[in-house]
């Protein structure tokens, strides 16, 4: 199983479905919870850091097969509870108000920058230990996959800045509401063709990587760039969401509780 190339695929593209909706699903039950839900279910969500972080110093050591999907999903647990605590309204920035309305572009730029603030700062954190962690490591399936999301997230939020046709902002639960006021909607600006084929390169890079890996029998290496492969095709396919009109949100819309005032029909 371990070393099974197609596994690895469908099961890039389970976990980037499936821990979405878990995300999503916890900090809208938290929303309708008591005024520490969100805090407290930060705090709880503790160990899956924890996890993550003890997960990638036991695999740096490990190129096989088993120690590249470990890697993968050790990054994977940190990422998400950044991203929990983020979403939580626990790690965002000092800026927690709606956009002002008449700023230029510079001042509205530092403005939203300041709403995402700490969690940026966080994720550079991390991503400069895992760099560091990972230097002449064996197994960079870690860091690989965290740099990632992480210029994958990047993009997709100076896309939202700067102008998308569509922007779903359905799932944005009651901390972070006031982000929504920094997207805008519109046509396209020449950032998305230059970010779209970035991603596009990277899957290829990764593909090219992959074959490399193919070609010497390397099963570790295997596991590893076609889990990255698949991540970053993904990531890629989420920039175009923003510009087809694909109801995405239909997705993860069962696995998000009804608001509290929805009455059951019958």
């Amino acid at each position: 199983m371990f070393d099974t190339p197609w596994i690895a695929a469908l099961a890039a593209l389970f976990l980037w479905w499936f821990a979405t909706g878990i995300l999503l699903w916890r900090v809208h039950v938290a929303d309708r919870g008591g005024p520490d839900s969100h805090v407290w279910s930060v705090i709880l969500s503790l160990p899956l850091f924890a996890g993550g972080v003890l997960g990638v110093n036991a695999t740096l050591a490990d190129p096989s097969p088993q120690g590249a999907w470990f890697a993968f999903l050790s990054a994977l647990a940190i990422w998400g509870w950044v991203e929990l605590a983020f979403l939580s309204g626990i790690i965002t920035g000092p800026n927690t108000r709606v956009c002002p309305p008449g700023l230029d572009a510079r001042a509205r730029f530092l403005a939203a920058f300041r709403t995402v603030a700490w969690h940026e700062t966080v994720l550079v954190v991390v991503v400069g230990a895992l760099a560091y962690a990972a230097w002449g490591a064996a197994n960079p399936f870690a860091l690989w996959t965290f740099a990632l999301l992480f210029f994958a997230r990047v993009s997709a939020k100076l896309n939202l800045f700067l102008g998308v046709p569509f922007i779903n902002t359905a799932f944005l639960p009651s901390p972070l509401v006031h982000l929504a006021s920094y997207f805008r909607p519109g046509p396209v600006s020449g950032f998305f063709p230059a970010s779209v084929t970035l991603l596009a390169l990277t899957v290829g890079c990764f593909l090219e990587r992959l074959w490399r890996a193919h070609q010497a029998g390397d099963q570790g290496d295997i596991i590893g760039f076609t889990l990255l492969s698949m991540l970053a095709a993904l990531a890629l396919l989420e920039h175009w969401f923003m510009v087809w009109r694909v109801q995405d949100d239909k997705l993860w819309r069962w696995m998000i509780p009804a608001p509290a005032n929805d009455k059951t029909k019958t």
